[in-house]
C-alpha cells in the first residue's frame, strides 16, 4: 500500500494555492515520447497521485477523457474546487487499485507521487490497465530550490540552503527515491522501451510568497509544524524577512525566478 501524506485539510489547501502545473518543458517531453508509439486522438489519462489536479487539468486538452486519483480525501476535495474541465472527474482511491478497466489507458501519469506508492503493486496495476502501446510518464521535482534575484542571489540561496537544513530531520525516508533521481523505480519498470531524464531545469516567474509557500508543501514542512509549531512558523517568518532585507523591498509579491531540478522517467508497454 501507498505511503500515507498530505491527509491534512490545511496541507491540501496549501498545496492547491501553491502547487505547480508541470512546466511546458516536462509536457512537451511527455508527448514528444507518446506521439511517436502511440496515435492520435487519445482518449483516456489517469494521473495517479493527483493530489489537488495540477496536473491533472493540464493533461484535460489532450484527451476524450481524464481521470485524477489520490488516496487523499482531503486532496480530492480542493482538486474538485477547482475550475476545470467537463472531461476530467475525480476519485479517492490508492494508486495500486485504479478503477478502470483492463487495457484502457492510454497515458498514465505520476506527478510528484511516485516515491510514495508500493512501486511492484503500482507496476502491476500500470501494466493491467495500459493499453498496448500505452505509455507511462513518472516525474517530479528535487525537493530544493534555488532562487534568482539580481546580483542577490548567491545570498538567496544561502537562506534557501538552511530552511531545507532545518527540514531534513523531518524527512521521510522515501524522499531518497526522488533525491536519487527515481533509479530503483526506473530499473523496476519491466518494459524494454523507458528512458529517464535528469536534471531537466524549469524556470518560473514567481512572487517571492510563492515560493516560501512552495516550501511549505514539501512533506516535511507538515511535520515539523506538527512537531514544534512556533519553531517552524519562526523560521519561515525569519527566511522571509532576510530575503526581503536582501532584495531591498518589502513585498513579498515581487517576483523572483525560481528554479528547480526534476527527472522524468517515460516508458511504453509492448503492444
Amino acid at each position: 500500500m501507498a505511503t500515507r501524506q498530505f491527509e491534512g485539510k490545511e496541507h491540501a489547501s496549501d498545496y492547491q494555492k501553491f502547487g505547480l502545473e508541470p512546466s511546458n518543458k516536462i509536457i512537451d517531453l511527455i508527448f514528444s515520447y507518446v506521439n511517436e508509439r502511440f496515435p492520435k486522438p487519445y482518449g483516456f489519462a489517469v494521473d495517479v497521485g493527483c493530489g489537488t489536479g495540477q496536473n491533472t487539468r493540464t493533461l484535460s486538452p489532450y484527451f476524450k477523457k481524464v481521470l485524477g486519483i489520490d488516496i487523499s480525501e482531503a486532496q480530492i476535495e480542493e482538486a474538485k474546487k477547482a475550475t476545470g474541465s467537463p472531461n476530467v472527474t475525480y476519485s479517492v482511491c490508492p494508486a495500486e487499485e485504479v478503477p478502470v478497466g483492463d487495457a484502457s489507458v492510454d497515458l498514465l501519469t505520476a506527478s510528484i507521487a511516485a516515491h510514495w506508492f508500493n512501486i511492484e503493486q503500482f507496476l502491476k496495476e500500470v501494466d493491467r490497465i495500459l493499453k498496448p502501446g500505452g505509455c507511462l510518464a513518472i516525474f517530479a521535482y528535487i525537493p530544493s530550490i534555488e532562487v534568482h534575484y539580481k546580483d542577490c542571489s548567491e545570498q538567496m540561496n544561502q537562506v534557501f540552503a538552511e530552511v531545507e537544513a532545518s527540514l531534513v530531520p523531518y524527512e521521510h525516508e522515501k524522499i531518497q527515491h526522488l533525491r536519487n533521481g527515481y533509479k530503483e523505480l526506473y530499473e523496476s519498470i519491466p518494459y524494454t522501451d523507458k528512458r529517464r531524464i535528469e536534471n531537466i531545469v524549469t524556470k518560473f516567474r514567481v512572487p517571492l510568497a510563492r515560493v516560501l509557500g512552495i516550501i511549505q508543501t514539501f512533506p516535511m514542512y507538515p511535520i515539523y509544524l506538527e512537531t514544534k509549531p512556533e519553531e517552524a512558523k519562526e523560521m519561515m517568518r525569519t527566511a522571509e524577512e532576510r530575503c526581503l532585507q536582501l532584495m531591498g523591498t518589502s513585498s513579498s509579491e515581487t517576483e523572483v525566478e525560481m528554479w528547480l531540478q526534476n527527472v522524468l522517467i517515460l516508458a511504453s508497454k509492448p503492444e
